[in-house]
Parts: structure tokens; sequence; C-alpha cells
């Protein structure tokens, strides 16, 4: 089994696909104003967003993008005029993370682990 595809709700798709784009996904489906899909710039992962009428409630969904020059990208998308909640700072986790929101309220974490995203040293040992 491999993860291939995220989708998160919308209250305005169009919005919504400038904001990722600036991230640095590729748009390759634009179904508006009901959906839009996107690449990662690396691997194979598709990520996309589809029209609701109402968000969830709670905390909804938390969407982590992996970069190796964090802090370069973080301030690139800062140049962009994108608002961070929190800069990139080393976790207790050994990732270091920022964060952010997207336009209808998605929970962003732009972080970079290596090779401690799947083998922490707390790892369950097979």
């Amino acid at each position: 089994m491999n993860l291939n595809q995220i989708t998160v709700p919308s209250l305005n798709v169009e919005k919504s696909i400038g904001f990722y784009k600036a991230l640095g996904l590729k748009l390759i489906v634009e179904a508006l104003p009901k959906y839009a899909r996107f690449e990662s710039p690396n691997g194979s992962a598709t990520f996309s967003i589809h029209l609701i009428e109402q968000l969830p409630k709670g905390t909804g969904v938390s969407i982590y993008f992996e970069d190796e020059n964090l802090d370069e990208l973080v301030a690139q998308l800062q140049e962009k005029g994108i608002a961070f909640e929190s800069l990139p700072e080393d976790q207790p986790w050994l990732w270091r993370e920022a964060s952010l929101n997207d336009p209808d309220g998605n929970h962003i974490i732009l972080y970079f682990a290596g090779d401690n995203r799947r083998n922490p040293p707390w790892r369950i040992k097979e």
C-alpha cells in the first residue's frame, strides 16, 4: 500500500489554488469551481481541494509538506506575503517545523525531518 492522494475541503477552490501554487505545488487539474489537483514538486503524491458548502467543525486536518531547505522556503513564502503561525523551530521529536493555515483554515505544517521522519531513534524494532 502507498499513500497517494490527500483531499482537503474548501469554500473557495479558486482562492485556494493560488495559495497552494505559492507553496510550490504544481496544478495538474483545474475543474472550477468544484475541484483542483496538484502534484508535489518531489515524489509522486498528489494533493487536491474540493468545494464544500460548510467547513467541518473542530480541529480539522493537518497537512505536512517536507522540504530540505525549510528556512529558505519559509523566507521565500514570507516575501510572497504568506503569514505563518510559527516560524521554523526544532521540535523534541527531531523535526524542524513551521506552521500556517490555508485560506480555509486547514492547518499546514512545513517541515524537515530527514531520516527521522521514518526512522526516529524510538522507532519500534521488528
